[in-house]
């Protein structure tokens, strides 16, 4: 069992709290701590919490207090994960780690010469279907991984915080990058370097100083691509969208926007839908259980199982500073408009890969391009030979 100390009580710590029991059903949040006296004492009421407090230090140091959940704005990250190193107490923090790498490196640093756990709550690589996904694609099942795309786009975060390039640190590629970076590193393999990004971003919409939509490539190592794409200016909802190609196959997912549950209402007596959900009228697409589709129970399930057997959990601070890193880079690639490479201090995955080759043979003397059966009944080879390079089709009637 786990006594938490929940460090937030907004929109992100209350989803967080509804999935805390989740699949486990034996953990409890014990502490409540929240800028605003008033928001602590409201949530402690909600969730049956003993203690609350606007005092960050206090809510983190009671003895039975175990665990902190970081939920804060991205602009009090470093504060409390040092708070939890002074404290010595194990430390769950929400995504973005950091506003930049020299942050997350600082807290990774922190948190590794304390010797306590520490956990980066990465949501999305925990929903039933990245789970599902990525064990095919680690069974080999697509082949060499070549592409990964993730999209994430809704019409914009929830707190005035988030408004704030300097407080959030950036834009929707702070907030919505993140996400779909760490997919596409779970889907290539977190092992696999990535090198360099190249990112194209822009105010389109709002009127703030950060960026509100982006699109960027990151070129692994091993010459595999994560591409991702993120918005603050989609219109409809909270589009979650993840495809993935190999050697051998593909999968294609759509995470939220369309679970196959249509609506369509008048509006009466109908308030809430899901998440970044416009309207609460007309075609609407609810989502059955928002915390088991979006990832939150198995997340912390893997977090608190890995606490208690003195392990390393899915995703760890360093997974965090390495997802900060490609982001710099896809903010200075933005500026110059090229290839930026990308400066880890720390790689602690391979070294050295070689290129994602899937050639094949047709023979001794001729690789293979294409195979097809025709409409007609007959089957085609298109074969490029080994020593001239030229290229031919057979056909077997």
């Amino acid at each position: 069992m786990r006594k938490i100390a929940m460090l937030g009580s907004g929109f992100i710590g209350r989803f967080y709290a509804d999935s805390i029991v989740g699949l486990r059903s034996r953990d409890k949040i014990v502490s409540i701590y929240s800028r605003s006296e008033d928001k602590a004492i409201k949530f402690a009421e909600d969730y049956g919490v003993a203690f609350a407090t606007n005092d960050m230090m206090e809510a983190i140091e009671r003895e039975d207090v175990d665990t902190v959940v970081i939920s804060l704005p991205n602009f009090l990250h470093e504060e409390a994960v040092l708070a939890c190193v002074k404290a010595g107490k194990g430390v769950l923090c929400t995504k973005p780690l950091g506003r930049t790498a020299a942050e997350a490196k600082r807290m990774l640093d922190a948190v590794e010469k304390a010797g306590i756990f520490h956990g980066y709550l990465e949501d999305l690589v925990y929903t039933p279907k990245f789970l599902k996904a990525v064990e095919s694609v680690k069974a080999g099942a697509l082949g060499n991984i070549l592409w990964a795309r993730s999209r994430e786009a809704h019409p914009g975060p929830h707190s005035e915080w988030f408004w704030d390039k300097e407080l959030a640190g950036g834009g929707c590629i702070l907030d919505l990058g993140c996400h779909c970076i760490e997919i596409g590193r779970g889907y290539i393999g977190k092992d696999i370097k990535p090198v360099e990004v190249i990112c194209w971003a822009d105010t389109q919409v709002k009127p703030i100083d950060a960026e509100d939509h982006a699109i960027g490539m990151v070129r692994y190592e091993n010459g595999a691509i994560g591409q991702f794409e993120v918005s603050w200016t989609f219109r409809g909802g909270l589009d979650l969208r993840d495809e993935v190609m190999g050697s051998e196959g593909t999968i294609s997912i759509n995470n939220f926007l369309r679970t196959g549950f249509d609506m369509f209402t008048s509006g009466e007596g109908y308030d809430y839908v899901a998440e970044k959900a416009e309207s609460n009228k007309g075609w609407i697409f609810p989502v059955g259980d928002e915390i088991h589709e979006l990832g939150y129970n198995f997340m912390f399930k893997d977090m608190f199982d890995a606490m208690d057997e003195d392990q390393e959990p899915n995703e760890t601070f360093y997974d965090g500073y390495v997802v900060n890193a490609i982001m710099d880079a896809a903010y200075k690639s933005v500026q110059t408009k090229k290839w930026e490479a990308i400066e880890i201090e720390d790689w602690r995955g391979q070294e050295g890969v070689q290129p994602i080759s899937a050639q094949r043979d047709y023979d001794e003397n001729h690789f293979l391009i294409k195979e097809e059966m025709t409409h007609y009944g007959a089957k085609k080879y298109i074969i490029k030979n080994k020593a001239t390079g030229a290229i031919k089709e057979i056909i077997e009637e």
